[in-house]
């Protein structure tokens, strides 16, 4: 059941429809930074394989095989390193990983001030924009060079209001992924402690079994 709910998390966040409009981007013959998903990847296929290892450890517990019990334990620790490898790997990329998607974003947002014909950067801030309801690099540039707005932002009832209410890209990606990036992390640590007391337990059943097999 923990595997089914990691696997259920991981592929939602996968194809949340924020993040998959923004990190499918290309700009030229540039792909969008999409380092956000290898911690997914890491969840996907660390749910998948609990699920797997679940049904060997119920089985082994049904059967009382200290074999299939001792498979359970040894894969469960090679999953547990697995997973704080890559909560470690997390903690070190997390503010890299906005700030990739932000220089991303600034290139595309220069291109398009500049109308580069061979260049798709207005279709790239345009999606930026709509997706996060957000509006150029940061509110200063927003409001003294309103000439663009109509064209790249989304559209409010009047020029004053749209100034006011939009907020600028930067903020909103450093908000998209340090919340998506928060729910990777409380996930890893549920599955963490799942983790450990399916290895107390599978051994203390596995010692149990070998005892009562003595007598």
């Amino acid at each position: 059941l923990a595997g089914g709910i990691i696997l259920g998390v991981a592929l939602w966040l996968r194809h949340d429809s924020q993040t998959t409009n923004i990190l499918y981007l290309q700009l030229g013959d540039k792909q969008a930074p999409n380092t956000f998903y290898v911690g997914i990847y890491i969840l996907i296929a660390v749910g998948a394989v609990m699920m797997f290892v679940g049904f060997l450890g119920c089985y082994g517990a049904i059967q009382e095989s200290q074999c299939l019990l001792g498979t359970f334990f040894t894969c469960l620790v090679i999953l547990f390193a697995c997973e704080v490898a890559a909560g470690i790997w997390g903690f070190v990329n997390k503010d890299q990983i906005a700030k990739d998607v932000k220089q991303f974003y600034d290139q595309a947002f220069q291109q398009a001030l500049m109308a580069e014909s061979e260049s798709n950067g207005k279709a790239v801030v345009k999606t930026f924009h709509e997706t996060l309801d957000c509006c150029g690099p940061d509110n200063t540039i927003g409001t003294i060079t309103p000439l663009w707005r109509d064209d790249l932002c989304p559209k409010k009832d009047s020029i004053l209001k749209n100034i006011l209410e939009t907020s600028n890209c930067h903020r909103k990606i450093d908000e998209l992924f340090s919340g998506k990036l928060y729910l990777i992390g409380i996930a890893a640590i549920v599955v963490a402690v799942i983790m450990i007391f399916e290895m107390i337990l599978s051994m203390v059943l596995c010692c149990g079994i070998r005892n009562s097999s003595v007598y």
